[in-house]
């Protein structure tokens, strides 16, 4: 198959592209990299069945052949980042979308929107079912990224059920993994750079809020079943064991086995208390489960970060102040509180 990925020089893009190409796929990776990294796919430059177009999807997707399938995974993810960019963000959700439609559309292809845990918010049903609604604040601190991707559920339901376009959602929870940046923001990263640099882990609340890990290997993985399918979705792709943030802070002192020490700090506004996926409709309907424990994950993960020390070291200011899945409190001399997906 021929496969566009959007935003594919990113985190998750970069090792859906890899998985991709391994199985025999055409890949034509698009991203402008305002947040994706060259160096996450330029092992696969030089490979004939891939190709690079540096584009800002929400203004055009440049592919002039005939593609089998469009995965849509374009999109500031981490919260530095759309907080950084917030129109950018909320127009690759709605602009960015109906371009990766429409390019689907004209070959008859399949179209897969990688959407994401926060469209239920601060959820009032755990574990989260696809059937929940969600309890979203639409103007609050997380709107910029929670709305995109709910305008962009909207938008693929619609094209499904007015023009029969072959479409299908996924909904990613929290996942993890190599080629995550140091500074991005978010609790696995934040405290694994901490660790390693010697500084204190910082929690915001008491640490009894939970989050699911899903290593990337398992995500990807449900992902490319996702665009092998026919089903429209949604479908929750994440890990179904329930962790809390004081826990994974424990484990990861105990993988790095570091000495620092953990704080505490005041719960940010629409921290959600809880986050875990019910996952039976991916096992029915896509076949898929996560494998990898959170253990062998994220020692996966420790060990990348401990081959890019200076990465890791750079980090510090910017993560200085603490962070988990929720909260980030930025370096001293800057304004706000930002959070996190």
């Amino acid at each position: 198959m021929r496969i566009v990925v959007t935003g594919g020089a990113g985190f998750l893009g970069s090792h859906l592209c890899d998985a991709l190409i391994n199985r025999g796929d055409s890949v034509i990776c698009v991203d402008n990299l305002s947040t994706g990294r060259r160096e996450n796919i330029e092992h696969l430059m030089s490979h004939d069945e891939f190709e690079f177009i540096m584009a800002d999807v929400s203004e055009e997707i440049p592919v002039t052949v005939p593609v089998d399938a469009v995965a849509h995974l374009a999109s500031p993810a981490s919260p530095p980042d759309y907080h950084r960019m917030p129109l950018e963000t909320l127009a690759v959700g709605s602009r960015g979308t109906e371009q990766g439609l429409a390019l689907a559309q004209r070959s008859g292809a399949r179209f897969v929107l990688a959407s994401t845990s926060e469209v239920y918010g601060d959820p009032q049903v755990h574990p989260q079912t696809e059937d929940y609604w969600g309890h979203v604040n639409p103007i609050g601190p997380r709107s910029i990224y929670d709305e995109a991707k709910r305008f962009a559920e909207a938008l693929t339901s619609a094209h499904r059920r007015t023009s029969q376009a072959n479409t299908g959602i996924v909904r990613i929870f929290n996942t993890y993994g190599p080629r995550m940046r140091p500074h991005d923001g978010r609790v696995v990263t934040s405290f694994i750079s901490q660790a390693l640099n010697g500084d204190p882990l910082t929690i915001y609340g008491d640490g009894s809020q939970t989050r699911s890990f899903c290593y990337v290997d398992d995500l990807i993985r449900g992902i490319v079943a996702m665009i092998d399918s026919t089903d429209p979705g949604p479908v929750n792709l994440g890990n179904p064991h329930e962790r809390t943030v004081g826990e994974l802070a424990e484990l990861v002192l105990q993988l790095t086995k570091a000495d620092s020490t953990i704080e505490y700090h005041p719960l940010p506004v629409d921290d959600p208390a809880r986050r875990r996926p019910l996952i039976t409709r991916a096992q029915q309907v896509l076949g898929w489960e996560p494998v990898v424990s959170d253990e062998d994950g994220l020692r996966r993960t420790v060990q990348y970060f401990q081959g890019r020390p200076e990465e890791v070291e750079a980090a510090r200011e910017a993560i200085a102040g603490g962070q988990l899945d929720g909260a980030v409190v930025p370096a001293q001399g800057t304004a706000g509180v930002v959070q996190a997906a």
